[in-house]
């Protein structure tokens, strides 16, 4: 049971980190992403609401295939960290892992879905 207040506690930093720095995750959205701002926002909002959810019995399922769905919309500003990472040659590898570990978190949730 640990584990699922951990990954919940993840998500819920991850949506609070949005709105303490906004920036970091402009600067990572992809440039076809329409309204930015608009959208890092309701990432963050998304965030703090499914992580919460994991929290509840009775939300739980219905928040991890939320978080797994977010992870595979988000999955494209990952790229495009590690694009930026290689082309200013900083923290490469950390970009480059977080890849891979986008299935890991995706893996984790969906075990949530099992019940």
């Amino acid at each position: 049971m640990w584990h699922q207040y951990l990954f919940a506690a993840f998500f819920i930093y991850a949506g609070i980190s949005h709105f303490r720095n906004p920036r970091f995750f402009l600067s990572i959205t992809p440039n076809w992403v329409p309204f930015p701002g608009t959208i890092n926002v309701i990432v963050g909002i998304l965030e703090i609401l499914f992580g919460t959810g994991l929290l509840i019995y009775e939300t739980e399922i219905v928040a991890a295939w939320c978080i797994i769905l977010l992870l595979i919309a988000v999955f494209p500003a990952n790229v495009k960290h590690f694009q930026k990472a290689r082309k200013k040659n900083r923290n490469v590898l950390l970009t480059l892992i977080r890849l891979p570990l986008q299935l890991m978190l995706i893996w984790w949730a969906y075990q949530y879905t099992l019940g």
